[in-house]
């Protein structure tokens, strides 16, 4: 039999698949995204033809950012490797966090126990059955010496997973660094400082919205003119994908709050310019690799469209969405625990195909207790495999995946791109 050759896809369906489709039926009568996106059978270029590559893609390092905030990417340097942990006593994390940058890590991710999250000292009688179970506990300056001692906090970044305290424990992290004699300049991090998703998703909030706001914009004044280099915040999607979301749910709320944040912060007097870049995300990587890729180059894209359009923001670094990312916790199983490296390997490769600044690798065992070293290890070892097989390779990687994602992230209507582009132009849902 002559082998066939189609001109486009509606012949490839009528024939070739049609009669492969003939043999063996699909698996399945629709194969959907997590987000109920339809995934074609084929794409080719057909599915191309009015999309504006220039207006809609760009180049890397230039807006609308969609290939990533920088030009070189991971050529020029690897994401952060900023493995979360905390626990217990802060002398037994601080031990947690030299074994880490003995192993490699390249920045530190503090974890804190729900009495700290919450204001209350460990000896509180609500702290009961609490302290040091789900993270560190910090009650006082001399908890924080300990937690950080032996840690050059002037070379190294930090992000602390805090929200209501935030102000508190950034305070004792700039005591501790003025202590060791650190130039405020030099110090880099992150404090998560985002209470809006904790009424939506994990419930550690202490105040009402307003006035948590107005200390969430406060942060924003003193870091603008104190600590340059910190990330005021780290506006998060992760815990609504582990509460339930879609990847479309977790985009739309995190850049929701996201506006709210920008709006909160001009409200009070602040220039957008000034602060707008040291915002920073963070976002959760689930299973279907291609709508993870997708979902990060879209959060980036729209982003620069609203912080230019909605905001007139003139810095280009304002426009920038720059993320962490983190492995789904919520896809690790108890059984079988070994598998859950497989897993947190893929979602890995999604985070950094997807453009990730820094990115977290859960352990294997984490559905079951809090990790051994020999667990964090792997964790972290995953993240240097990878690092080393995509190294100088990146740009192909992701252009393997450009055609999927794009598709993906492409609006199948006018209606639909007004509503990802400009969403403030209609009274209507981010997506």
């Amino acid at each position: 039999m002559e082998p066939h050759t189609s001109n486009d896809a509606h012949e490839w369906r009528e024939t070739t698949a049609r009669e492969a489709r003939q043999k063996a039926k699909d698996r399945q009568d629709n194969f959907v995204t997590s987000s109920d996106i339809e995934i074609p059978d084929l794409l080719s270029e057909e599915d191309l033809r009015d999309f504006d590559s220039h207006e809609q893609l760009g180049y890397p390092g230039e807006f609308p950012f969609t290939r990533g905030v920088q030009p070189t990417m991971y050529r020029s340097r690897l994401w952060t490797m900023r493995q979360y942990a905390g626990f217990a006593t802060a002398e037994e994390s601080n031990k947690r966090y030299h074994y880490l940058l003995s192993q490699g890590t390249t920045g530190l991710s503090v974890a804190f126990d729900l009495p700290t999250q919450m204001g209350y000292d460990a000896d509180h009688p609500l702290s009961e059955g609490e302290v040091g179970k789900v993270g560190v506990s910090i009650s006082s300056l001399e908890d924080m010496e300990t937690l950080l001692n032996g840690l050059p906090l002037d070379r190294i970044s930090t992000s602390m997973t805090i929200n209501a305290t935030a102000s508190i424990l950034l305070s004792l992290y700039v005591a501790v660094a003025k202590k060791q004699g650190a130039e405020m300049g030099k110090l880099s991090g992150t404090v998560q400082n985002d209470v809006l998703k904790e009424y939506i998703a994990r419930g550690t909030y202490i105040y009402p919205p307003q006035h948590s706001m107005r200390i969430i914009t406060d942060m924003f004044r003193y870091c603008a003119e104190n600590l340059p280099r910190w990330n005021t915040i780290s506006i998060s999607g992760y815990h609504v994908r582990e509460a339930g979301s879609t990847a479309v749910q977790e985009v739309a709320f995190t850049l929701s709050n996201a506006i709210a944040y920008v709006q909160a912060a001009i409200d009070a007097g602040l220039n957008v310019d000034t602060f707008a870049g040291q915002l920073s995300f963070f976002f959760n990587s689930h299973n279907n690799l291609f709508e993870e890729v997708a979902k990060f180059r879209a959060a980036r894209r729209m982003w620069a469209h609203i912080m230019r359009e909605r905001f007139h923001a003139q810095d280009a670094r304002s426009m920038m969405l720059r993320f962490h990312t983190q492995t789904a916790g919520s896809t690790l199983t108890a059984q079988q625990p070994d598998n859950n490296i497989v897993r947190t390997a893929y979602q890995a490769l999604a985070a950094v195909l997807g453009g990730t600044q820094s990115l977290h690798t859960n352990s294997k065992d984490e559905a079951l207790s809090l990790p051994t070293e020999d667990s964090v290890r792997v964790a972290l070892r995953t993240q240097q495999i990878l690092g080393g097989t995509i190294s100088g390779k990146s740009t192909n990687w992701a252009a393997a995946c450009e055609l999927s994602n794009t598709v993906i992230c492409r609006p199948k209507s006018s209606r639909q791109l007004t509503r990802i582009n400009a969403p403030w132009k209609r009274n209507a849902p981010l997506w």
